[in-house]
C-alpha cells in the first residue's frame, strides 16, 4: 500500500534524480527500483516503513518509520533537505531583532532573506522553515491582515496589556511601522525589531 510518506519519498527522488522508476508490485512492499550506476531504490513495507535511497555522487537517502516522520540526506554539492527547501530567487537579505521591552530579556538576532519586493511575513516563514530557534504565530483580521501574536512563544495579551511592536532600523534612525507582517517589504540590510511591550 502507498503511504503518504512513500509518495513524498518517491516525489522528492522524481525531482533529484533523472530517469523514471520502475515499479514492482508485491504484497508485502511497494517498491521501485532504477539500478546499474545511476542507482535509486524506493521501498514501502507492509509495516508501514518508508526507506528510499539513490546513489552514486548525487546521493540522496531517505527513511520513513510508522510514525509518518521522514528524513532526507543529500551529499551532493546542492544540498537539500526535506525539511527545509531553499527559498527560491531569495535576493533581498535583513535581520530580525527579537526584544523584549517588559522583562528585559536578552536580545535576540536572526538573519533571513524575502524574495525581490517580498513581504515581512515571508521573510519571517523562511526564518522559521530554517532556524529552530525562531517561532512566531499570527492571526489573519478580514479587514487588516496578518497580525503578529507571538515569537518564540511569547504571547501578547490584552489581560497583561502586551502586544509585540514592529519597527525597522535604517541606517541611524528607527521607525515604528504603520503597517503589519503582511503589507511591510523590507529593504537590504533592515534591521526589523520585534519588541514585545506594553500598552
Amino acid at each position: 500500500m502507498m503511504t503518504p510518506a512513500f509518495l513524498s519519498v518517491a516525489l522528492l527522488l522524481l525531482v533529484l534524480l533523472p530517469g523514471v522508476p520502475a515499479r514492482n508490485d508485491s504484497p508485502e512492499s511497494d517498491s521501485a527500483e532504477s539500478n546499474s550506476d545511476g542507482s535509486v531504490s524506493a521501498e514501502s513495507n507492509s509495516d508501514g516503513s518508508v526507506s528510499a535511497e539513490s546513489n552514486s555522487d548525487g546521493s540522496v537517502s531517505a527513511e520513513s518509520n510508522s510514525d509518518e516522520s521522514i528524513s532526507a540526506e543529500s551529499n551532493s554539492v546542492e544540498s537539500i533537505s526535506a525539511e527545509v527547501a531553499p527559498t527560491p530567487n531569495c535576493v533581498t537579505p535583513f535581520s530580525i531583532l527579537v526584544s523584549n521591552s517588559v522583562t528585559n530579556a536578552p536580545n535576540k538576532t536572526y538573519s533571513t532573506c524575502v524574495v525581490y519586493r517580498g513581504i515581512l511575513l515571508g521573510g519571517m516563514r523562511t526564518l522559521q522553515e530554517t532556524n529552530k530557534g525562531f517561532r512566531f504565530t499570527y492571526t489573519e483580521d478580514p479587514n487588516y491582515g496578518p497580525y503578529l501574536q507571538s515569537v518564540n512563544g511569547l504571547k501578547g495579551s490584552t489581560k497583561d496589556r502586551t502586544y509585540w511592536e514592529l519597527l525597522v532600523k535604517k541606517a541611524n534612525e528607527t521607525i515604528t511601522l504603520n503597517v503589519g507582517i503582511g503589507a511591510f517589504i523590507p529593504s537590504e540590510n533592515d534591521q526589523i525589531i520585534l519588541n514585545f511591550k506594553e500598552y
